[in-house]
């Protein structure tokens, strides 16, 4: 698998692969760890489940820690079995990024901008956000991106959008920091983010 991207953090590391190998050949650098469900039937989605923990695999082996498969919450975050390590994984096919660190919950998006995100921004976007972003598909993706990835920081599924995730106005660059906030339970939480945007995606992920 290509790796297009690979970086140390703080406590851990952030790595980036595009597909080209077919499921047969993503299916046995997994094997015996996991096993794809019958239940994905569909071939995209079949190959960004296989890479995605083909990439967790190299990574962690690259990190000199053993790969057991992937294991989820009741929330549906996911683990690395047999490890301390926290863990965040996204993908938009034919790309699959990954991020993990030894001690916080991080959160990493990767996500293509497309004209859904008009649509759909009123929904996720608070009014400043939504008048910082205009009708820029690129910034919208990045702000789209962002909340996602404060979402798998707080590895719950009972947060809104546009109400319970706050993404500090910003100047588009190629890349550079943001600053998200989650608010739940009357606690608000600060969360430094980091942003790259290249030809074909936009990547967010947690900064520590």
């Amino acid at each position: 698998m290509p790796l297009a991207k690979i970086e140390a953090t703080t406590n851990g590391a952030l790595a980036l692969w595009r597909i080209e190998e077919d499921e047969e050949n993503l299916a046995r650098l997994v094997a015996p760890f996991e096993q794809l469900s019958e239940s994905i039937t569909n071939s995209s989605k079949r190959l960004e489940w296989l890479a995605g923990r083909a990439l967790i695999k190299q990574l962690m082996e690259n990190m000199g820690l053993h790969f057991q498969g992937i294991t989820k919450d009741e929330f549906g975050k996911p683990f690395p079995l047999g490890s301390n390590y926290q863990l965040a994984l996204s993908h938009s096919y034919p790309y699959v990024a990954a991020l993990l660190d030894k001690n916080e919950s991080v959160g990493i998006d990767l996500e293509q901008p497309k004209s859904k995100l008009l649509r759909i921004a009123p929904r996720v976007l608070d009014a400043e956000e939504l008048a910082n972003a205009g009708d820029d598909l690129t910034k919208l993706c990045v702000y789209w991106c962002a909340k996602e990835a404060l979402i798998k920081v707080y590895g719950k599924k009972d947060l809104t959008l546009a109400k319970n995730l706050k993404i500090t106005p910003f100047q588009l660059k190629r890349g550079g920091d943001i600053i998200g906030r989650i608010i739940a339970s009357g606690i608000e939480t600060t969360i430094p983010l980091q942003y790259s945007v290249t030809e074909n995606f936009v990547l967010v992920w947690s900064k520590k």
